[in-house]
């Protein structure tokens, strides 16, 4: 549940109105916290379209060159501040590669997976998957559509060995025997909202 403060410090944080330290609290409380991601990302749609709302209007002459100035020198900050920025804007979500937050571990040993973006509406999730080395997958059917890109390491179907880059596609209702990992894996699925391991990851 959201407390009050909560709810506060997340409309200082769209507004970019937190100091540096409540900033980095606030942002380890979002990483530990679904709910307050959520949050967060109503709120920073709403702030968007109140954006888009207003009447566009031209700045006066110098202004319009000391923000362009701004700009110009922005480009020393750092990838993580610029990333932020956009991340306040609507239609933007980061999810950074060591990021440990939102790895669910699935029924069998050594196999987890983690959401990255679901649409509801076109009927689609797309997940990150990792396979620990020697796991063995159990058989089973694809009660929706399954599309698979290898980011790391092998995996084992059907008797074809995928590593980096190899992809795979199954529509729903096939279904294929154990798949493995010698190495481990790391992989990129792109399911439909009927596929049970996109069920599982939105549970």
């Amino acid at each position: 549940m959201i407390s009050e403060l909560q709810q506060e410090q997340a409309s200082l944080y769209v507004l970019g109105a937190l100091t540096a330290a409540e900033r980095e609290n606030f942002e380890a409380e979002l990483r530990a916290q679904s709910e307050l991601r959520e949050f967060v990302h109503s709120l920073q749609r709403t702030t968007g379209l109140l954006a888009m709302a207003c009447p566009p209007a031209s700045p006066p002459r110098d202004l319009r060159d000391r923000i362009m100035r701004r700009i110009e020198t922005a480009g020393s900050r750092s990838n993580a501040t610029a990333s932020l920025g956009l991340a306040m804007i609507e239609g933007f979500r980061f999810v950074a590669a060591d990021d440990p937050a939102g790895w669910k571990q699935l029924p069998v040993p050594g196999a987890s997976i983690k959401l990255l973006s679901l649409d509801r509406e076109r009927g689609y999730a797309v997940l990150l998957g990792r396979l620990a080395p020697g796991v063995r997958y159990p058989a089973h059917m694809h009660e929706g559509s399954e599309d698979l890109l290898i980011l790391a390491g092998d995996l084992h179907i059907g008797g074809r060995v995928m590593g980096p880059g190899d992809f795979n596609h199954s529509d729903a209702g096939t279904s294929h025997g154990v798949n493995y990992s010698v190495e481990g894996c790391t992989l990129l699925a792109v399911l439909s909202t009927d596929h049970a391991l996109a069920k599982f990851a939105m549970a």
